[in-house]
């Protein structure tokens, strides 16, 4: 038998040991070679949606393999979440997260999986405000308005939320609290379903995603009173925002990519570069500004940060009100 000197026992082990690092970089290269999933936790037709969609199909063309877009709506996207908590880390199964999965981690007491833990940030989409609708028979023009004719009308006005957790829900249960408004609160699986009954007056109003509600504004089929941002919408310059009538009222959406915790590093890389350029692309952007959004261009740490400073400030909101899931 012959017998191998200590150099070259070390030589050998210390290329075995390197085997798993380069699979990971020649996988990570050869990625995508299959179709990858983004998973959503609310319906289609609503603003997660949407905004999936149009980062899905940039995806789609620059990487040559379909990004399809799965709805698994239902606990205010925690059945979404905690699908891709639970998949392969391999870059084929995505969560379109945003401020839901935040708001969540405090809303509710008894998840399996901690987002800010168990999902690696990936990439930031895009920032969008939500905007006060009513339906046209509503008798009011404006927030002061609307709050003195609820006044009048105590337990008669419906409003829409599209699911327990998300921004247009606790948007609404924040505004319902700081105003002391009696508003009967109607849930949808979604922001679609929702809209739909909005419009067809089943609803009075609802808090929503400019991604959704800007084409039905814009023709007349919706009353806008303001938006809920900090600052005024460049889509809608003329609303004023819920502040100016509520001190100290602001809630934002956002959207982003997440993976699976142990995802490799060069797969995440790739996704992230390719969505920032995505976002720097004029065609995209003006997508992104036709509904109200600006893109938000974050590497995959930035973007994490958020996630940790979002899941602090709305846990902090939910304590402060006692906002319960439904």
């Amino acid at each position: 038998m012959t017998r191998l000197s200590r150099r070259t026992i070390l030589h050998l082990a210390a290329g075995a040991a390197a085997l798993p690092a380069v699979s990971r970089r020649a996988f990570a290269l050869d990625y995508p070679t299959r179709p990858v999933h983004l998973v959503i936790g609310f319906a289609a037709g609503g603003p997660t949606d949407v905004a999936a969609r149009i980062i899905a199909q940039w995806l789609s063309e620059r990487l040559g393999q379909p990004f399809v877009i799965e709805n698994r709506p239902g606990a205010g996207s925690n059945i979404a979440a905690e699908l891709v908590v639970r998949a392969p880390a391999d870059g084929y199964t995505l969560l379109v997260v945003g401020a839901p999965a935040t708001i969540n981690a405090t809303l509710y007491g008894n998840l399996k999986f901690n987002v800010v833990r168990d999902i690696a940030p990936v990439a930031g989409i895009v920032r969008v405000p939500e905007v006060m609708v009513v339906h046209p028979s509503v008798p009011a023009s404006t927030v002061p308005e609307f709050i003195a004719y609820a006044k009048a009308n105590p337990g008669k006005i419906n409003m829409a939320t599209g699911g327990a957790g998300s921004v247009p829900d606790v948007a609404g249960e924040l505004f319902r609290f700081m105003t002391g408004l009696d508003l009967v609160r109607i849930g949808y699986r979604g922001g679609g379903p929702a809209l739909v009954d909005l419009l067809a007056g089943q609803v009075q109003v609802m808090f929503e995603s400019t991604l959704i509600t800007a084409v039905h504004i814009k023709a007349g089929k919706l009353r806008a009173l303001a938006v809920t941002s900090a600052t005024r919408s460049a889509l809608l310059p003329d609303l004023p925002t819920v502040a100016d009538f509520v001190p100290g009222y602001e809630a934002t959406a956002w959207y982003g990519l997440g993976a699976p915790k142990t995802t490799p590093d060069e797969i995440v890389d790739r996704l992230d570069r390719e969505v920032r350029a995505g976002l720097a692309d004029p065609g995209i952007a003006q997508k992104l500004a036709n509904l109200g959004g600006a893109p938000m261009p974050m590497s995959a740490a930035e973007f994490g940060r958020l996630m940790v400073d979002e899941t602090e400030r709305w846990g902090g909101v939910i304590r402060k009100f006692n906002i319960k899931p439904e």
